[in-house]
C-alpha cells in the first residue's frame, strides 16, 4: 500500500517530480524549477512563497507560457493569469483485469513521437509538446497501420507515476480501447511498486466515470493555472 506521507507529494507533483526521478528533464534554481520547455510547459515552486516565485522567475524568459499546479505563489511582475482548470487528482486503488489479448497493446518507440504528437494534439491539445513522450513509456492501439488510441505516462515521482495523454482518435471511440491502455499501465506500474494517479477536468464527466469504473478513487480537487509572463 502507497506510504501516506509519499502521497502528500501530490499536492505539488511537478516539484516532486522535477526534483527526483525527472531531474534530468528539469532547470532548477532554489525553489523554482521547470521542466525543459520543450519537453511539456509546467513549471513549479518548492512554497507558494514570494522567494520561491522569485527563483522560479529567474528561470523564465519573456512571452514564456507555462502551468503552475496547485496552490499560487504571488505573482511576479508581468506574470498573467490566462487560464484556470480545475481537475480532480484521481488514486488507482487496485489492480485491474489483464488487457484483451486480442488487441495488440504496442509499446511506442522514439521513432513513432510525430504519430503520438498529432494524436495528442487532435484530441487534447495544448498539454503535449514534440518531446513530451521522453518523460514516461507510451502504449498505442493501431488499426491498419493507423495510430488510433493512446496512453502513457507524464509526471514521475518516488513511488508515484502519472497516467497521461489517453486519448483515441474520434473516428475509433467507443470501443474500449482506452481502457484496455490504461489497464496495462496500471498493472505494470504496480508490479514495478508504483502508485498510478491521474488528473482529469472537473467537468469531464464521461472520463470520470471511466476511471471510477478502473477503480481510481478521487483524492482532491487540484487547478492547472496556465500563466505567461
Amino acid at each position: 500500500m502507497q506510504n501516506p506521507s509519499n502521497l502528500q507529494m501530490l499536492d505539488n507533483p511537478a516539484w516532486h517530480a522535477l526534483n527526483g526521478p525527472q531531474l534530468h528533464l528539469a532547470n532548477v534554481s532554489g525553489g523554482g524549477a521547470r521542466y525543459l520547455p520543450e519537453v511539456v510547459p509546467f513549471a513549479a515552486v518548492a512554497r507558494p512563497d514570494e522567494s520561491s516565485a522569485k527563483e522560479l522567475n529567474g528561470l523564465l524568459v519573456p512571452g514564456d507560457t507555462f502551468f503552475l499546479i496547485g496552490e499560487l505563489p504571488p505573482l511576479q511582475s508581468g506574470w498573467q493569469i490566462k487560464h484556470q482548470l480545475p481537475c480532480l487528482q484521481m488514486i488507482s486503488e487496485r489492480p485491474l483485469e489483464a488487457p484483451d489479448p486480442s488487441i495488440p497493446l504496442l509499446e511506442l518507440s522514439p521513432e513513432a513521437a510525430a504519430e503520438l504528437y498529432a494524436l495528442v494534439q487532435l484530441v487534447q491539445p495544448g498539454y503535449f509538446m514534440p518531446e513530451t513522450w521522453r518523460m514516461g513509456r507510451y502504449t498505442g492501439i493501431r488499426e491498419n497501420g493507423q495510430l488510433v488510441a493512446v496512453a502513457g505516462e507524464r509526471m514521475r515521482l518516488d513511488g508515484l507515476t502519472e497516467l497521461s495523454a489517453i486519448c483515441t482518435h474520434p473516428g475509433f471511440t467507443g470501443r474500449g480501447y482506452a481502457g484496455q491502455l490504461i489497464a496495462g499501465l496500471v498493472n505494470r506500474q504496480r508490479a514495478e511498486g508504483s502508485t498510478p494517479f491521474l488528473h482529469v477536468a472537473s467537468h469531464n464527466e464521461r472520463a470520470i466515470r471511466l476511471y471510477e469504473k478502473l477503480g481510481f478513487k478521487t483524492r482532491r480537487e487540484i487547478t492547472f493555472h496556465l500563466l505567461s509572463c
